[in-house]
């Protein structure tokens, strides 16, 4: 792959990134946001110092909410599509399109879900301001961790696949990912700050709620990013004037 196509790859995926985030952005805000504005309630109704707002809630659930999507989607459309680049044709004879949704799953998966099952996301008056520095920290090791642990499953699937057929390698390989990052769960230090009369059932709907924006997020970006990818690297033949396809021009 040329360094044409990759750059032409780079923006492709980019734009998707902000497609996909204005899906997400819309999830967020009707989804997630409901639940933020109760728990700030509950934080409102239980607090007996009031500090000053820097930034009024207005601001926050919409121009400061659409900044930070918009601007992680493109951010990671940009570096998913330079993964795509690698990754296709490496990981098995699929089509772009094919491609770009898988490489859409690993990345839901392994950049959020595997993280989240250990250190879920937490709405305001959840976790203690003291150690948000300590959480943070565990949180990026343990996106580390499933990013690191998604890349070495799919080299063992690749070596594996020769000596036990491509069914068995990938059934090996997620077993493999699924033990590895058990383990990981096990060792790493957990984090129980949830106060006890905060209610459990909008905990629930935030945490679903997260849960689905990055879901909404990846998803339209495979579909999206895929579709470009497909068009780029495999246009279809246009139509000639009697009706039979003329190859497109390289």
């Amino acid at each position: 792959m040329n360094s044409a196509t990759v750059r032409n790859l780079l923006v492709r995926g980019m734009l998707a990134g902000l497609a996909a985030g204005v899906l997400a952005l819309l999830t967020a805000y009707f989804l997630g946001e409901p639940s933020v504005d109760s728990a700030i309630g509950f934080e409102d109704a239980h607090s007996h110092t009031h500090g000053a707002e820097v930034v009024s809630r207005s601001v926050q659930s919409t121009a400061g909410l659409a900044t930070g999507v918009l601007v992680y989607g493109v951010a990671f459309g940009g570096i998913a599509a330079l993964a795509f680049c690698f990754a296709l044709g490496r990981v098995g004879r699929f089509s772009p399109r094919a491609t770009a949704l898988l490489l859409s799953g690993c990345a839901l998966l392994a950049v959020y879900v595997v993280p989240f099952l250990k250190y879920p996301a937490n709405p305001p008056s959840v976790g203690d301001p003291g150690t948000i520095g300590r959480r943070t920290g565990l949180y990026v090791l343990m996106m580390l961790l499933g990013v690191l642990l998604a890349v070495a499953a799919t080299l063992l699937g690749k070596r594996l696949a020769p000596r036990l057929g491509t069914w068995y390698a990938t059934v090996a390989a997620v077993a493999a990912f699924a033990l590895m990052t058990a383990l990981a769960y096990a060792f790493l230090p957990a984090v129980n700050e949830v106060p006890k009369d905060f209610p459990a059932a909008l905990l629930w709907r935030f945490r679903l709620s997260a849960l689905a924006v990055q879901a909404v997020l990846w998803a339209g970006f495979g579909l999206v990013f895929g579709e470009f990818a497909q068009r780029l690297l495999h246009p279809e033949p246009a139509p000639s004037a009697a009706g039979r396809p003329v190859a497109a021009p390289h």
